[in-house]
């Protein structure tokens, strides 16, 4: 890459970490793992970067670049996961400051309810969580924009019945 290419790539990480980050949280399974999807997801983007084609926002092209890896990371970890037994003992402390007891138990809560959406449907609400409109969750899903809304719809009924007794 020449310097200028760098410096823009670099700026298009900076400018999106935090919803990378999101989203790999949100699939990851222990605090270590969703650093390793992150450092995945930014390999698959800078593999790529000389394809995108600016037909869609870069935010948009990241997104898909995100889901699509840390979806077939999960696919690959639940199969592995079958055949193995995971060690739990393994500690790794993911950040200094002490995240609120509160907010940690309704994220745990979240993320347990959308594991148990369909794939799709749990690509959604991340989206629709990170504040992206409609109409580009339609683009980065490859849904139409109507298909999205009813489906936000559905989805939103499921996640209430599911994290309204585990909030209790």
């Amino acid at each position: 890459m020449q310097k200028q290419e760098e410096a823009l790539f670099n700026q298009m990480l900076e400018d999106n970490k935090t919803s990378i980050y999101r989203i790999c949280r949100i699939y990851a399974v222990s605090p270590i793992e969703p650093q390793d999807l992150f450092q995945e997801v930014i390999f698959q983007i800078w593999k790529s970067y000389s394809t995108f084609n600016g037909k869609s926002n870069i935010s948009t092209w990241i997104y898909k670049i995100a889901l699509n890896v840390c979806s077939r990371s999960k696919l690959q970890f639940d199969s592995l996961n079958n055949k193995t037994r995971r060690l739990e003992s393994i500690q790794f402390e993911v950040s200094e400051t002490i995240p609120d007891e509160i907010e940690e138990l309704r994220f745990k809560a979240l993320r347990e309810c959308i594991s148990l959406l369909k794939a799709i449907d749990g690509s959604i609400i991340i989206l629709y969580l990170d504040k992206l409109p409609y109409k580009e969750i339609a683009v980065i899903t490859n849904l139409t924009e109507n298909h999205v809304a009813i489906k936000m719809k559905r989805i939103k009924k499921i996640l209430l019945e599911c994290i309204t007794p585990k909030l209790k």
